[in-house]
């Protein structure tokens, strides 16, 4: 017990740069108090005490307000961050190394009891702030939710998803969205400003253009070669776009390159 304490405590000392001491999260960190909290009402749940684990996280819910039914599964070092609000389902599975921001919903669709209404997060999911995740489905290993997302349908492994429906941004090179080159490491939040796929969209459109506009000005100095520096016929002199006037880093610039 004391191993799996001493785990949590350090899960969120590296990815609070806020935390200072261990103590410090212990008696401060409502994030903690609930996981606490749910695996003793978790235990309730499984043992055929469901009134007794439902009150326990009643409670739980009144001193950090975080919400997690106790049927629901939750791995190692799971870290609620802040968290206020933050609603887990019955039937939901968090996976180790998961990160829960503030007004995340993990949520159901169905009124079936018994039945899988709650979604599975595999493991380092990030879920961002105000996210809702809905559904019997899947989040793979690695993937990131961004912040106000509406999550409706399974997430890969590795995958970014955002937008109100959430709109899926594969993983680069197969790999967890978290991960460079040279080193994995833990964003906070789940987003980056290469997560936003209208960016990405923009930002392709205004490159083509650009590019574009430079194979026009190459051909126009083609043609005033040829004609021996004389204009073509039925073209006024400085009509020929010869030098490129479209300002692609501008615009990149204004859409968040």
């Amino acid at each position: 017990m004391f191993a799996r304490l001493r785990s949590d405590i350090q899960c969120i000392l590296e990815r609070d740069p806020a935390a200072r001491t261990a103590w410090e999260v212990l008696t401060c960190y409502p994030g903690l108090h609930a996981i606490i909290l749910h695996r003793r009402a978790h235990w309730c749940w499984t043992h055929g005490l469901q009134w007794l684990g439902r009150f326990i996280s009643h409670i739980a819910r009144g001193l950090t307000g975080i919400e997690i039914h106790p049927g629901a599964k939750i791995g190692e070092r799971v870290f609620f961050d802040h968290a206020m609000g933050a609603v887990v389902g019955e039937t939901a599975e968090i996976g180790d190394g998961c990160t829960i921001y503030q007004g995340v919903t993990l949520g159901g669709t169905s009124l079936y009891k018994g039945a899988k209404r709650h979604p599975t997060l595999g493991k380092d999911v990030v879920v961002s702030a105000g996210a809702k995740v809905l559904g019997g489905f899947e989040v793979g290993d690695g993937a990131k939710i961004g912040s106000n997302a509406v999550v409706i349908k399974p997430v890969p492994a590795g995958a970014t998803a955002v937008g109100i429906p959430a709109r899926i941004i594969p993983s680069k090179s197969g790999e967890s969205a978290d991960v460079t080159p040279q080193d994995k490491k833990f964003t906070a939040y789940g987003i980056t400003q290469e997560d936003d796929p209208l960016s990405q969209a923009m930002r392709g459109l205004i490159d083509n253009a650009s590019s574009q506009e430079h194979q026009i000005a190459l051909l126009w100095q083609a043609i005033e070669k040829l004609s021996a520096g004389q204009a073509p016929k039925n073209c006024v002199p400085g009509d020929a776009a010869v030098q490129e006037q479209f300002e692609a880093d501008r615009l990149n610039q204004l859409v968040g390159k």
